[in-house]
């Protein structure tokens, strides 16, 4: 058996790890074990190509190795988990800048560029590259370092339009004659990079979460396009893989907002917060501490519902521990996840997780609402949007036909929060007014370490 034959048998082991891995990734209670084969199988396919003849030199490449598991470790340590939607935007637009890279030094060489070459290197190139900036425009959008809200000009759909168009009008004049192309291949990549920008900017802060998907999506397909430049199989496997299962997750979480997915890239929701039947909306009752500890106390049924609050206040762990003395209480408990809560694809089981909740007390938003009624008590912990009830009763709300979790049908809503402020998509929240709510203001780890306080005392 040659040498060649082995490296492919090793990236064809490599690809069904890597797809039984996803597979893995499906179920919370194996998602550990699909998280370790694909690094495992990444390992293997790093390993065979250290074995290709076509590498002359090793120091750049153990160089940058070297670095880069510095910083993959240092990041892994060190960043928080309210810090972990910024980190997998980060993550996504450079592996956008990856695939641009080895696409335009492929094409710098100038050898063997034929039209399916050049088209690749165009895709992988335009693809990389918009994912680069668009993922920047992201993690500055969610670290709070630029305005959430959507930012919007006149004509912005057209500008956005022409600048497609025009890339795809260079990308053909590339491809038919790459030798003499190189400064088309410079604007198609400065274009790109402003596409990125434009594509990403008009976005609101609610639709974060499904712009991260898509984006990684989108440096999945970059990473296959560049498979196909250097003739590399699991690069091709692999990044078809993630750019499939990135969209078929974008298109859950657009499924789960009601949405589709043109509207989430073009409507521009939460541009305008001042929605109509806003305003004062009744009366805020304010409980303290003392008061749900009394209540929870002869509860016999309880739903959590996590949001991204949770995680700033790292209240994960003190949650669990009001369930479990609850649950020796005799209490059923209950986290209610809804597909968007947090501001990346599955933050809140991620959240829970880290804090050792039960896999089995973890519900999907279809699987609760339909007994909330029965429920004697509704924790929403730093949640908002997921639990407006303006999304199901107010036509002129901007959120209107998202479902939701239905807190306001429990016979008790307990919302920790440390203000009235509204949520991440700038809308006020009926619920805070409703006639079963009370509100605990302010830190919710400080709130229920004082519940979890009046239990052990």
């Amino acid at each position: 058996m040659n040498l060649d034959v082995m490296i492919n048998l090793s990236y064809l082991a490599a690809a069904l790890a890597f797809a039984y891995g996803i597979k893995l990734l499906g179920s919370a209670s194996t998602a550990v074990k699909g998280n370790m084969l694909s690094a495992g199988a990444m390992a293997l396919s790093v390993l065979a190509t250290f074995f290709d003849p076509a590498i002359v030199q090793f120091k750049w490449i153990i160089i940058s190795m070297l670095l880069g598991t510095g910083l993959g470790a240092y990041a892994a340590r060190t960043v928080e988990m309210t810090g972990m939607p910024e980190l997998v935007a980060l993550f996504n637009g450079f592996g956008g800048l990856a695939s641009l890279l080895v696409s335009w030094a492929v094409f710098h060489l100038g050898v063997g560029l034929d039209f399916v070459t050049s088209f690749t290197i165009y895709c992988a190139s335009l693809i990389g590259a918009l994912t680069f900036t668009g993922s920047f425009i992201a993690y500055a959008k969610l670290a709070e370092r630029m305005d959430g809200k959507p930012i919007l000009f006149k004509g912005q759909h057209q500008v956005n339009a022409g600048l497609l168009i025009l890339t795809l009008i260079l990308g053909v004049v590339f491809a038919r004659n790459p030798l003499d192309s190189y400064t088309t291949f410079i604007f198609i990549v400065i274009l790109s990079l402003v596409i990125g920008v434009t594509f990403v900017i008009p976005i609101g802060g609610a639709d974060m979460p499904v712009v991260i998907s898509f984006l990684n999506s989108a440096s999945g397909l970059a990473a296959c396009f560049a498979g196909f430049v250097v003739k590399n199989n699991v690069l091709i496997v692999s990044g078809s893989l993630v750019g499939a299962s990135g969209m078929i997750l974008t298109l859950i979480m657009c499924k789960g907002m009601n949405r589709t997915l043109g509207n989430v890239f073009f409507s521009g929701l939460g541009a305008d917060v001042e929605e109509e039947g806003g305003g004062d909306q009744g009366t805020v009752k304010q409980a303290s501490p003392q008061d749900a500890y009394y209540v929870l106390e002869s509860a016999k049924s309880l739903v959590v519902v996590p949001g991204y609050g949770l995680a700033v206040s790292q209240a994960q762990h003190i949650v669990r521990e009001l369930g479990d003395i609850l649950e020796e209480n005799g209490c059923d408990v209950k986290y209610a996840i809804h597909p968007v809560a947090g501001r990346m694809p599955g933050h809140m089981n991620v959240l829970l997780a880290e804090a050792n909740v039960s896999y089995d007390q973890l519900a999907t938003m279809e699987d609760v609402n339909p007994n909330l009624e029965m429920v004697d008590v509704c924790m929403v912990v730093g949640a908002n949007d997921v639990v407006n009830t303006g999304a199901r009763d107010n036509e002129k709300s901007l959120l209107y036909g998202m479902p939701i979790i239905e807190a306001d049908k429990a016979r008790t809503i307990y919302i920790f929060k440390r203000s009235l402020a509204s949520g991440f998509a700038g809308l006020q929240n009926p619920l805070f007014f409703h006639d079963k709510t009370y509100m605990i203001f302010g830190d919710a780890k400080s709130s229920l370490s004082n519940i979890v306080a009046e239990f052990k005392d």
